[in-house]
């Protein structure tokens, strides 16, 4: 198990990137959110971000966020994972934002269990804007009638747009391409739609760099702080 200091080391060198980076594309730090990403690791690991400063981390799976928030307090968890249509029961009023809403039945299912329990549920829309087979995720072409019903919906927040870009190390134009298709669309949307959809979710520890260039809000980042992830 990884220990406190040596996470502390792994953030500041994390933050560092963050910053050079920004400092390299006329971006400011302020503009973008750091989300750990706990996956796989105790609940130990979500205590060291609190200790750390940290106010909210990122979660694949349900049950597993779901026994992390019996043993933790005080933090905000989105999730990040691919939700299954049975457990959105298990995740409304459980999760400060659903990161990867990609269907108009999970866009419906949502909406009726926030409207059951009388709460309102923020989400992303996850666009699969590399056209990769192995990520979940709308196409570019779907989004807007997904928008439209999710801005129509009363118990849904749409707050912005996430992508995973697809595996290709060495080869970060593939990363610039998915990211930059997303940061078109969300602009694209919010002009025609007339709304204000701020973030954009994009960017894990090995395109860091790509995402800050390509306008994202948020960078989802599991091994560059807790190491390779345990089974």
């Amino acid at each position: 198990m990884l220990n406190e200091e040596q996470f502390r080391s792994n953030l500041a060198e994390v933050v560092s990137q963050i910053e050079r980076f920004c400092l390299n594309f006329n971006r400011s730090p302020d503009e973008i959110t750091l989300l750990p990403v706990t996956k796989k690791w105790p609940s130990e690991a979500v205590r060291f971000c609190q200790r750390a400063g940290i106010s909210r981390v990122g979660e694949n799976r349900v049950q597993d966020a779901l026994a992390k928030q019996q043993e933790t307090s005080g933090i905000l968890w989105e999730l990040i994972g691919h939700l299954q249509s049975n457990k959105v029961n298990q995740v409304i009023g459980r999760f400060e934002r659903i990161q990867t809403v990609d269907s108009l039945k999970l866009l419906g299912k949502l909406q009726a269990g926030a409207e059951q329990r009388g709460v309102k549920c923020k989400i992303l829309l996850q666009v699969n804007t590399g056209e990769d087979p192995a990520k979940f995720g709308l196409l570019s072409e779907q989004v807007e009638a997904v928008l439209e019903h999710a801005l129509a919906s009363s118990n849904l927040l749409v707050e912005g747009l996430m992508t995973i870009a697809p595996y290709a190390p060495g080869e970060p134009s593939v990363a610039l391409r998915a990211f930059g298709r997303l940061r078109e669309l969300r602009d694209r949307l919010n002009e025609d739609f007339k709304v204000d959809m701020k973030e954009l979710s994009m960017g894990m520890s090995g395109d860091l760099r790509e995402a800050i260039e390509s306008g994202s809000t948020m960078v989802r980042v599991g091994s560059a702080l807790f190491g390779e992830r345990v089974q």
